[in-house]
């Protein structure tokens, strides 16, 4: 069984415009694990979108944008599982 088919890998559809290419991901260590993370910066751009929008109605970029964010947080959270996963499989 190859891990391809443990782990079929998902597929980004775009990246935010606002993305900034250098800085947009920082990684830090857990357990002796790498993990992936937005950095502060996207993650302040995340929170004012959200804030704004519980108080006002975002424009369609922005909601297209916090869409964006949050499908890239989705594959972070998923390759950061795919490396906890190996390491215990490694373990055992």
């Amino acid at each position: 069984m190859s891990l391809h088919s443990i782990y079929p890998l998902p597929k980004l559809h775009r990246l935010p415009e606002a993305l900034p290419l250098d800085g947009a991901v920082q990684l830090d260590l857990h357990e002796g694990l790498p993990v992936l993370r937005a950095s502060s910066a996207i993650q302040e751009r995340i929170a004012s979108l959200l804030h704004k929008q519980q108080t006002a109605e975002l424009t369609s970029e922005e909601l297209d944008e916090l869409d964006q964010y949050e499908e890239m947080d989705d594959y972070l959270s998923f390759l950061n599982r795919v490396v906890r996963n190996l390491s215990q499989i490694s373990e055992a």
